[in-house]
């Protein structure tokens, strides 16, 4: 189901009330994201979510962004000890130890990547042939056979908190699968790798 808004564009109801939900819908779910620094950055965010809101998170993420260097996965890879105890003290951002963690483990693991193609090549290889167009909220999966195919792969190549359900968030947001809904304004037009496009 849909909300029109008031400037008569019909949204999903996750984004129709939340002016900063209203304008990451509008302008960045589900478009593609094709560098590596921006696809790390969604992967993180994406297992810091796990649990809680995305609005949450999105509040969050300047200062996600400032803590962890801006997503820079080569500076990310070299934290240590210390750059840990500043995390976890930092308000800012969410303080769970295994996510924070995770986004170090998973920095390394996309640096080891480079040498195989990298983070975003692997990420978009498991695109499905076709997305079909969801009418309603119980039509959007929350996880495919894609998505847990890249789950077993990114855990194999050493990354962590990167299970299916957070796996296909993730290819939602990055625009691999088109889950928005057919009477969305954004339906069709997010970019989104199609057999015939």
């Amino acid at each position: 189901m849909t909300v029109l808004g008031d400037d008569g564009l019909a949204r999903p109801t996750w984004a129709a009330s939340d002016p900063l939900m209203q304008e990451y819908y509008d302008t960045e779910w589900g478009m593609p994201v094709r560098d590596e620094r921006g696809m790390f950055e969604r992967l993180s965010l994406e297992a810091f979510q796990s649990g809680l809101s995305w609005a949450t998170i999105l509040r969050k993420r300047p200062a996600f962004r400032t803590a962890f260097d801006d997503f820079d996965p080569d500076r990310v890879a070299a934290y240590g000890d210390a750059d840990v105890q500043r995390l976890m003290a930092d308000a800012g951002i969410v303080r769970n130890r295994r996510k924070v963690d995770a986004t170090i483990t998973n920095a390394r693991a996309t640096l080891a990547l480079r040498t195989d193609g990298g983070l975003v090549d692997l990420v978009w290889s498991f695109r499905p042939a076709a997305t079909p167009a969801p009418s309603t909220y119980a039509d959007v999966p929350t996880r495919s056979a894609e998505s847990l195919a890249l789950s077993k792969e990114l855990k194999r190549r050493g990354f962590a908190f990167v299970g299916p359900t957070t796996m296909y968030a993730l290819m939602e947001a990055v625009g691999i699968v088109d889950t928005h809904l057919v009477d969305s304004h954004r339906r069709g037009s997010s970019g989104v790798w199609t057999p015939n496009g």
